[in-house]
């Protein structure tokens, strides 16, 4: 296993209430790869993000992190864009540098820096009630890459979003990811967003929740659109579909 990699050995988690998010769960991620984690509600996908970022512990088994302990270049963008809706988008993305100590001209230069790649340059003194759902995801992704991470947690984020949006935030972040070579670990329900993103699909199971595959997507980057509707796509999506709901 190389040295970069982080990964989940053989780990469990209780809750106080009793209740057993995951159970021996093993999941590795390489550097610049983009892994997407599917299953039904409730299976543990967002445990799996919180564990990977630190923010929940173990209660057993063994975690890898050294990509984030060396570097701690780490961003979570969650399922709601969560800005302050008194500030404006600039105010929002700069909100981590902010509180990382930094100058406001070092403010001012990553956070126009981080706009741009977005698509955001006009939109810096709006506010988040004058945008879009896809324009305030955006603002929301923009303040996550702002610090420069290696690593990107991702849960559900354009799950509210309309198809459309959807599509066209897709294409912009396997873009970016792209260019940037971070490493990805996106959690969705949307089994065509999964396969057209992905190096790699993981599938959980609930109860307790577990991985019950791992399948590496052969599909060439970059990646049109049109792949959504490809027959190859198709099939993928029939076999995660089938690990999901195995025929009685």
């Amino acid at each position: 296993m190389a040295s970069d990699t982080f990964a989940l050995h053989h780990v469990g988690k209780v809750y106080g209430n009793g209740t057993i998010a995951l159970q021996n769960m093993d999941f590795t991620v390489a550097p610049g790869q983009f892994v997407s984690l599917v299953g039904p509600s409730g299976c543990g996908k967002s445990t799996v993000l919180r564990l990977l970022a630190g923010l929940e512990q173990p209660s057993q088994g063994r975690i890898d992190r050294p990509v984030l302990e060396r570097c701690d270049q780490l961003s979570y963008v969650f399922q709601e864009p969560a800005l302050l809706p008194w500030a404006t988008v600039i105010e929002n993305v700069a909100l981590p540098l902010k509180l990382g100590g930094q100058s406001a001209r070092q403010r001012r230069e990553a956070v126009a820096e981080v706009l741009a790649k977005v698509g955001l340059t006009e939109f810096g003194t709006a506010y988040p009630r004058e945008l879009s759902g896809g324009m305030r995801m955006r603002v929301s992704i923009a303040r996550a890459l702002v610090t420069q991470p290696q690593v990107l947690l991702m849960d559900e984020p354009f799950g509210a979003l309309d198809e459309i949006t959807r599509g066209q935030l897709n294409g912009e972040l396997l873009s970016l990811w792209q260019r940037q070579q971070w490493t990805v670990v996106f959690v969705t329900h949307n089994l065509y967003e999964a396969v057209y993103l992905s190096s790699r699909v993981v599938v959980m199971a609930a109860k307790p929740g577990r991985s019950i595959a791992d399948i590496a997507i052969d599909l060439p980057y970059p990646r049109h659109p049109d792949l959504r509707t490809s027959p190859l796509c198709n099939r993928y999506c029939r076999d995660i579909a089938h690990l999901l709901h195995p025929a009685p």
